[in-house]
């Protein structure tokens, strides 16, 4: 009787399982497509004002392949380009100059904002220095960049055209990451995928949703809806920057727009698993609100979704037993169909799909593990700095 019933208990929990891919993948937002990528656009009458801000903490390694890509925009338009070095002990700010002089292309100016103040994080105290230096140009779209991501030369007048053309105020690509070392081929494109599974990036653009998210590599956005969301300001303790950034945009009656990037790409190499793990580590618990409950929550959905179905396939054929091994096989289908499109996205083989439980394992080791890493004072780390959990930003109209 006893097997009986943990059998049984074995084959709920593997339809519930199925239950909730086929949610995933007709509920959604078809989460798992990739083609979402900039819209339709045409060439505006007379191309806007752009200034690009970059923040930029010891990033000597990637500066030369990337800040030549953003000098060398071919933009109709006014451009001109802030590099904000924050805090850099391997000279950023003098690589970023020597660059400019070599290379040419758009303005560039380099400055440092000296330590952030209490209640900002390096990041935005550093954005908000760069928007600072930029209003003095009039400017009606801001790009921000991070220091790793390389543009194709049209990339900034494709992102003002979809800007201009679907009337939106923010615009943000995804970057495509690297994905050259075995980690990286197993991590990245699961990054994305889980990614796009909690912000469908569909429903982003949607006037009245409340999914709002974009991709701190690549935000092109308007100077007004800057002002009107009191940005950086409004976020200035978001260790997860970005989501932020397009959540108060949107609050503010902004129109948003996210999708994949085609012409923008990160330089920055993750080749060991410990460099994927702390990228991941250092904001996972962030995202939960610093909460043990939605951490309970999400271990157990992490393991109902992505580590039950294998487990069920394999339990049901061990026990010969059909009412586990098939809705267990079914759900693990599921999920593989629906991660082959982001592995074509990323070039990788459609087989790779088969090990995305094991890679949604380590994703759920890397959340516990930031939430440890919080518990005992670390906090979020970044380029040497830690952040504590924030206190609540007060609103200031």
């Amino acid at each position: 009787m006893g097997q009986t019933a943990g059998v049984s208990a074995i084959a709920w929990t593997a339809v519930g399982s199925l239950a909730a891919w086929l949610w995933l993948l007709l509920g959604q937002g078809f989460f798992w497509r990739t083609d979402v990528r900039l819209p339709p656009r045409r060439d505006p009458g007379a191309w806007p004002g752009v200034c690009i801000v970059v923040p930029a903490r010891d990033e000597a390694a990637v500066l030369p392949e990337s800040l030549p890509s953003l000098l060398g925009q071919d933009y109709p338009g006014r451009a001109e380009v802030f590099l904000v070095d924050d805090g850099s002990s391997d000279g950023t700010g003098e690589l970023a100059r020597e660059l400019s002089r070599r290379f040419g292309g758009l303005p560039l100016t380099v400055s440092s904002p000296g330590e952030p103040p209490a209640g900002w994080t390096g990041k935005l105290w550093a954005v908000r220095h760069g928007i600072t230096l930029a209003r003095a140009r009039e400017p009606e779209f801001l790009l921000l960049t991070d220091a790793d991501i390389a543009h194709r030369p049209d990339s900034l007048r494709a992102l003002v055209a979809a800007a201009r053309t679907g009337g939106f105020d923010l615009v943000s690509q995804m970057a495509r990451l690297r994905t050259e070392s075995g980690w990286e081929r197993l991590v990245v494109p699961a990054f994305v995928y889980f990614f796009a599974q909690l912000y469908p990036f569909r429903r982003i653009a949607v006037r009245g949703s409340r999914t709002a998210a974009a991709a701190g590599g690549c935000v092109l956005l308007s100077a007004g809806a800057a002002e009107r969301a009191r940005i950086p300001d409004a976020i200035r303790q978001s260790v997860i920057d970005d989501v932020a950034l397009a959540a108060a945009v949107k609050r503010s009656g902004g129109h948003i727009w996210l999708g994949l990037a085609e012409r923008v790409e990160s330089v920055r190499p993750y080749p060991r698993l410990r460099d994927l793990w702390h990228m991941v580590a250092r904001s996972a618990y962030a995202q939960l609100l610093h909460s043990p409950l939605l951490l309970a929550g999400t271990v157990l959905g992490l393991a109902l979704v992505y580590l039950v179905p294998p487990l069920a396939l394999v339990a049901g054929l061990v026990m010969a037993d059909p009412a586990t091994a098939l809705p267990g096989g079914l759900a693990w289908l599921v999920m593989t169909v629906t991660y082959v499109p982001m592995l074509r996205h990323y070039g990788q083989p459609p087989g790779l799909a088969l090990l995305l439980p094991f890679t949604a394992f380590l994703y759920l080791l890397m959340t516990v593990d930031s939430a440890v890493r919080h518990h005992r004072g670390r906090g979020a780390a970044w380029k040497g700095r830690t952040y504590a959990r924030p206190d609540p930003v007060p609103d200031e109209g």
